[in-house]
């Protein structure tokens, strides 16, 4: 069996070794390619300043291309008594090359190397939830444009108050990820600095090139100050986690207007029959179970930045083991708000609306501000407007005029789309994945 690489000669306690490493073992598999890309750039600059030979870097270099493939395929495993995803991917290359093997740790530790994977794995992870997160906007924005005349009671205190629009519910989800999205561009470009070369903390009396890995690994800067590089382990993770748990919120919100508009009380829309549940006892029910977990799974992730500030909150300068547990919170829930904006994505598309809300006098008195507008407008001071519609409702006098004329930027009759259509654009093209994607595809190039 393979030693760890920080044994000595002593044996390890089997209970302490099951309790220290925990689940990483399970979750450096989520990391296991991008390892393997930071060990690529690692030993091309240590090339560079001699510590390894052109012949050298070039075997190590094959054999690790190797190893990606076979992460790519999904078949990279981690052995039995090897502690985790650095010391397996050693293991491979010295069974392979023998003693050059060895050599690409120089200039290292395990601690900026968990750094540099988290942060290439997560900038990954944060491009394909801002392309879900883009596919739902598009989404929402194209329902709006098509159902934009469809009236819909507006609501304070959940009293039915003024007349609103689908144009305007699917329009108000739609704006909020553009800001949503924003949050997430500061949490990519947070990430995407480099810690590669900080070692333990505290740099390396050999010469490193930290400006040559961070263009190699395409980052767009690098943390600076090697103290604040390890610093940044556990921030790193809270901040991208505010900026899930934001998205998450809009979502959950959404969520909840869904299955309260799809009740029978309600009957605002109609859910696909195959996005919902039955009854084993009630045969005319259609449960919007999917949005109920989507609410619940959302209302989970917008805990997560808490659950990372926990761990982390009293926590001194330097590393500790304890950082080691924000990963089991924090790599599975990208998975989880990938499959919450895809499911909801999926149903928005195809849900129906209520054309035919306000038949209903359930809603008359929604246009009672309205015709407070229409008469303050002909000229009657507004307070005296607003008591003589008030007077006219208690004595059952009032009727309604159905024919909405907003017109100013955001209401109903100009929703503004094509503007929150541009701070969607804008943010999306400020993250420059394409920089991210050409320097991992030049790395990986034979």
């Amino acid at each position: 069996m393979a030693k760890k690489l920080w044994e000595k000669n002593f044996e390890i306690n089997k209970e302490i070794e099951r309790f220290t490493v925990g689940r990483d073992r399970e979750l450096d598999l989520h990391l296991a390619k991008y390892d393997v890309l930071g060990s690529m750039a690692h030993i091309t600059m240590l090339e560079s300043i001699g510590l390894i030979t052109d012949d050298e870097l070039k075997l190590l270099l094959r054999e690790l291309k190797h190893i990606y493939a076979v992460c790519e395929k999904e078949q990279f495993v981690i052995e039995d008594g090897i502690e985790d995803v650095h010391s397996q991917v050693e293991l491979m290359l010295t069974r392979k090359l023998g003693d050059i093997g060895k050599k690409i740790h120089s200039g290292r530790s395990r601690n900026d190397q968990v750094l540099v994977d988290l942060k290439l794995f997560t900038r990954h992870e944060l491009k394909d939830i801002a392309i879900l997160t883009k596919a739902l906007f598009d989404t929402l924005i194209r329902k709006s444009d098509r159902h934009k005349d469809v009236l819909m009671p507006g609501y304070t205190h959940l009293q039915v108050a003024m007349p609103s629009s689908f144009g305007l519910w699917f329009g108000a989800y739609a704006e909020s990820l553009a800001d949503d999205m924003l949050f997430l561009q500061a949490a990519y470009r947070m990430t995407n600095r480099n810690p590669l070369g900080s070692a333990a903390g505290y740099g390396s009396s050999f010469p490193l090139n930290r400006t040559m890995t961070t263009s190699l690994l395409g980052f767009d800067t690098m943390d600076y100050n090697v103290v604040y590089a390890q610093m940044g382990r556990g921030k790193t993770e809270r901040n991208v986690a505010f900026a899930m748990a934001t998205i998450a919120g809009t979502i959950a919100k959404l969520a909840f207007d869904a299955c309260m508009f799809n009740s029978q009380n309600f009957a605002f829309v109609r859910l696909p029959d195959e996005c919902t549940t039955g009854s084993s006892i009630m045969p005319h029910k259609k449960n919007p179970d999917v949005f109920e977990l989507i609410r619940a799974k959302s209302n989970k992730l917008q805990s997560l930045p808490q659950q990372i500030m926990l761990i982390m909150n009293n926590l001194p300068v330097g590393y500790f083991r304890d950082l080691q547990i924000i990963k089991e919170v924090f790599i599975p829930a990208f998975d989880e708000l990938k499959d919450c904006l895809k499911m909801t994505g999926y149903i928005i598309e195809r849900m129906e609306v209520n054309e035919h809300i306000l038949d209903s006098c359930t809603y008359d008195l929604m246009f009672s501000v309205e015709e407070v507008n229409r008469l303050a407008a002909e000229g009657m001071p507004f307070r005296d407007a607003y008591k003589k519609v008030g007077l006219d409702i208690e004595a059952g006098r009032f009727t309604p005029d159905k024919h909405i004329r907003h017109t100013h930027e955001g209401s109903i009759g100009n929703l503004m789309n094509e503007k929150i259509q541009a701070l969607m654009e804008t943010t999306m093209e400020g993250f420059h994945f394409d920089s991210m994607e050409e320097a991992e595809k030049r790395l990986l190039e034979d």
